[in-house]
């Protein structure tokens, strides 16, 4: 139990708030994207800094308090209840360099604070499908972005990391100084220390052609079947997914959508010339019930998916396909379509592309041979978790012959610290993980997250 008195102390060492249960502000702190999991720690610290942040890691070790990270609350899967968590919120600065075609971030900062700094200057960052997520969460965790088969994971754009290390330490880290840190902080999060700041490459493509054809969920045979004979031929440059979806009947959406289950085919590439040509073929599978595609500036990106940008509470999780067969669209289709005993959000995007291939800085995003990502969630408004998680395990238990992997991006809900580490690394990328983590943190003092326990 820490002590009142050691709290105060660590207040007056630091910039932002220090609060503990109880306390004025303490819920409002913790408060997140996601509603149904929430933090309940015995200290939380609004890293105003990043020195708040070394000091914070310095007083969990003294005391003995595991630490968590929170920017926007949205991938809360291990909920902490007796240590420290480390809110980044305030750490939002974004600094962008033309000449360099570079971006200095803060690791409370969400894509669309980066997007409104860098349209001006003509560039982008390889952010993702909602604007509204944090960046160092979907960065260190790989980071599958809307350009992502034409230019890779966002996690192969980064220059440079400020972290804070277990020793509480300020260290920056590039692939020349620190290699070994350097490779596992891109794909291993928030178990080698807090990052405080990224550096990323940018890349010139202000405007693309995107958007999306929506149908009515009769016709998903025919599309989810024309989605997997035009991907295995699309060029790298366009990066498509298709999801269902039932609409609730509420004026926020688009009035053909209110009330209906469709079938949502989403495209995003930088070839503005060739873009129409390249998507025509889709309005023949069958009659759209709502169409909206043209050139668009980075800045509308958010309305190619249009992703819920309120808090609310959800669950779900993902895996990744190395292959996309017939039998597997039938299973998504008839599990988690409308007949699904809940309501599911599928999501399917295709992979490949400079996904595929490894960066010029080595990091450890694995699995990268898959072809496609599966994800599916499902809000947890009046429906229990266990029936959720049922309804969700029934497709991947029968997609399972295809799999290779889960996503560290796309687990979401409350887990054991470990339960997916097995199945979010390859055994080679996770045995090189555990060794460094042995290195870097051998007392596991950041251990609520997906976790990889140290192994000399």
């Amino acid at each position: 139990m820490v002590s009142t008195a050691n709290v105060a102390a660590l207040a007056e060492r630091v910039t932002g708030p220090v609060l503990r249960p109880g306390q004025e502000g303490f819920d409002e702190e913790l408060s997140g994207f996601q509603t149904a999991y929430q933090h309940r720690p015995a200290v939380v610290l609004g890293a105003a800094r990043a020195d708040d942040v070394r000091h914070a890691v310095r007083f969990a070790a003294e005391h003995g308090l595991a630490v968590a990270v929170q920017a926007t609350g949205h991938g809360v899967t291990v909920p902490d209840e007796d240590g420290l968590v480390i809110t980044t919120g305030r750490l939002s600065d974004v600094s962008v360099d033309p000449g360099e075609g570079t971006a200095r971030i803060g690791a409370g900062a969400k894509w669309k604070d980066v997007v409104a700094q860098t349209v001006p200057h003509g560039l982008v960052p390889l952010s993702g499908s909602a604007p509204h997520t944090g960046v160092a969460g979907y960065t260190l965790g790989g980071g599958i972005g809307l350009l992502g088969r034409e230019f890779g994971y966002a996690a192969d754009r980064v220059r440079a990391l400020d972290v804070v290390t277990a020793d509480g330490e300020l260290r920056h880290v590039t692939a020349d100084s620190a290699p070994d840190l350097y490779w596992a902080l891109l794909g291993g999060r928030d178990n080698f220390g807090v990052v405080t700041h990224l550096e990323i490459e940018l890349l010139p493509a202000a405007r693309l052609y995107g958007g999306g054809i929506y149908y009515d969920a009769a016709d998903a045979e025919a599309v989810l079947a024309h989605f997997r004979e035009w991907t295995a031929t699309a060029p790298e440059t366009v990066t498509s997914s298709v999801g269902m979806i039932e609409y609730p009947p509420i004026p926020v959406f688009p009035e053909p959508l209110r009330g209906r289950h469709v079938v949502h085919v989403r495209f995003a590439t930088t070839d503005l010339a060739g873009g129409p040509e390249l998507v025509a073929p889709w309005r023949e599978i069958a009659p759209p019930v709502l169409e909206h595609l043209g050139e668009l500036g980075y800045d509308e990106v958010g309305s190619i998916y249009r992703e819920p940008d309120f808090a609310h509470a959800y669950d779900g999780n993902n895996v990744l396909l190395g292959e996309l067969t017939p039998q597997a669209l039938d299973a998504v289709r008839e599990l988690a379509g409308p007949g699904s005993p809940v309501s599911c959000i599928v999501d399917l995007r295709h992979l490949g592309g400079a996904l595929s291939r490894p960066p010029r800085r080595p990091n450890a995003v694995p699995f990268r041979a898959a072809t496609y990502i599966l994800r599916i969630l499902s809000g947890l408004d009046g429906t229990s978790q266990d029936t959720v998680r049922a309804a969700h395990r029934a497709v991947y238990e029968a997609v399972a012959p295809w799999t290779v992997g889960r996503s560290l991006n796309f687990v979401y809900g409350r887990r054991a610290e470990d339960e997916f580490v097995t199945e979010v690394y390859d055994k080679e990328t996770l045995d090189r993980l555990a060794r460094l983590k042995a290195v870097h943190d051998p007392d596991n003092l950041f251990r609520r997250n997906q976790n990889i326990r140290p192994r000399p």
